[in-house]
């Protein structure tokens, strides 16, 4: 017979949940935003290694170099200088972010509702869900394009088909990640592991095709495209926060991988061996080949998907397209999906599984690239690229999304003492529906940006929104806890 009382037992600083009546039957809960237990929790720092190598090497990392440069002004060498350092920056709030998850095995939703409450969590998520999911969207754009080429260098008619044939690879591509998620965690963390010494290998494996072809001193003397005289500060700190906006969304909803992790200290050296030197070394390959794609192929081609089609010998392009494919295929799945999977089940548990909320999410991926799949069956016609989108959509979000991260840091650490009722996240009385402290510290940092947007003088809160999102969110938050009522402090219970 189930007991009516939950119980929370510890192991080695470790809690889990025996869910007992009372959660069971609460609206606030399902399976699978459930707490994992001890036992689930079987990642290694080598398995969150490979997780952030999988993730990292793709082909968005590949063109960050050049979106740093075409689009934020700067040199080659200033351009990786910023992505080392951004990764570094972004590694702090994954870092902390990610111990509640490891520590009571709770998903990112259910740790948001300590800070914006049981319901009002469902609006940050909802934000964060939208944004994984355009994401989503983008990498089965390059993953259906490999596929295309794959096939079109194995049957020599699928070339003819052209955009059609594009986009039939993009929805194989897109059902593939669908189905690696609906699996469960242990499909991605193994198809992490085995893909990461495979990517591995693709970066080493086009650096030498590479480098005969390129001179690195004559690359890193290029001019930065600026105007003459004009401070680098600027420029380059506009870019820093675009390069943390790409990582912006995962130091938000990294609790869905680290509640998983087997230790604080297997999370902690599994991202700082993963992320900032797979990051850097991939952006700067993905530099040197568009540098050296003019010699190798006769012009200058800036993603990898497309540089490796011109190559004539339809072997090594159905390897090359092959690895590429698990190299997208890991990427999306961890993240892109898993996030949005769990953000829509929490708005109505009861009512949204995960199968549900996997197939909503790649509905609205699938939506959210209509305009580009138009654009490829030759039935809409558009000068807006995606490129354009890309470089805008980086620097936009992070303002969104930085303000979330301070919040959440300040919350479990100095609000919270790093102690949640963990049965209380999942029941209506414990933790308030709406904790308002949250939204007016988010609200703020958002509608001051907004309004930087029409100022000249303020611009610079929108260029450096990240920082300054993150940096106000958290003071304001701080602030209000500290003056409001005291159910905004450690909550009676909370361990």
């Amino acid at each position: 017979m189930q007991p009516s009382r939950s119980q929370v037992t510890e192991r080695n600083g470790l809690f889990e949940l025996e869910a007992g009546t009372d959660v069971l039957d609460s609206p606030r809960y399902n399976h699978d935003m459930a707490p994992t237990k001890v036992h689930e929790r079987t990642w290694n720092k080598w398995h969150i290694t490979a997780l952030w190598i999988g993730m990292s090497i793709c082909v968005p990392t590949y063109t960050l170099g050049g979106v740093l440069t075409a689009y934020f002004g700067l040199s080659v060498g200033e351009a990786l200088l910023a992505i080392l350092l951004a990764n570094l920056v972004v590694l702090i709030p994954l870092t902390l972010n990610a111990f509640a998850g490891t520590k009571y095995g709770i998903p990112f939703p259910v740790l948001l509702r300590s800070s914006f409450g049981i319901i009002g969590s469902n609006v940050p998520c909802l934000i964060r869900a939208l944004v994984a999911c355009g994401w989503f969207g983008i990498q089965t754009l390059f993953g259906g394009l490999a596929i295309h080429l794959f096939l079109g260098s194995v049957f020599e008619g699928w070339k003819s088909l052209g955009g059609t044939g594009e986009v039939i690879g993009f929805m194989v591509f897109w059902a593939l990640n669908l189905w690696v998620v609906l699996r469960g965690a242990e499909s991605i963390k193994w198809l992490e592991t085995l893909s990461a010494p495979l990517l591995v290998l693709v970066g080493i494996g086009l650096l030498v095709w590479a480098l005969p072809n390129v001179s690195m001193t004559e690359l890193l003397a290029q001019p930065a495209k600026r105007p003459e005289g004009a401070s680098v500060y600027g420029y380059f700190f506009a870019g820093l926060t675009a390069m943390v906006g790409f990582w912006a969304t995962l130091s938000l909803n990294i609790p869905d991988f680290s509640r998983y992790a087997k230790s604080q200290k297997d999370q902690i050296l599994g991202q700082l061996f993963g992320l900032p030197l797979t990051m850097f070394l991939f952006a700067a390959l993905g530099v040197v080949m568009t540098a050296a794609s003019e010699k190798l192929v006769g012009v200058t081609v800036s993603d990898p998907v497309s540089l490796i089609g011109h190559i004539q010998s339809p072997g090594w392009v159905a390897l090359a397209m092959a690895l590429i494919i698990i190299a997208t295929l890991s990427t999306n799945t961890a993240a892109n999906i898993v996030s949005p999977t769990n953000d829509f089940q929490n708005i109505a548990p009861k009512l949204i599984n995960r199968t549900t909320a996997v197939i909503l999410t790649g509905l609205v991926g699938l939506a959210l690239m209509a305009h580009e799949l138009l654009k490829k069956l030759g039935l809409l016609v558009s000068d807006v690229s995606l490129e354009t989108v890309y470089s805008n959509w980086l620097l936009g979000y992070s303002s969104l999304l930085g303000p979330i991260a301070g919040i959440m840091v300040v919350d479990y650490f100095i609000i919270r003492q790093q102690k949640l009722d963990l049965e209380g996240l999942y029941l209506d009385g414990v933790y308030p529906a709406w904790n308002w402290n949250g939204f007016i510290a988010f609200g703020v940092p958002v509608v001051l940006t907004l309004l930087s947007l029409g100022s000249s003088a303020f611009s610079w809160f929108y260029d450096y929104g990240w920082f300054t999102g993150s940096l106000l969110g958290a003071a304001i938050y701080y602030g209000l806890s500290r003056l409001s009522n005291p159910q905004t402090a450690v909550v009676k219970g909370a361990i």
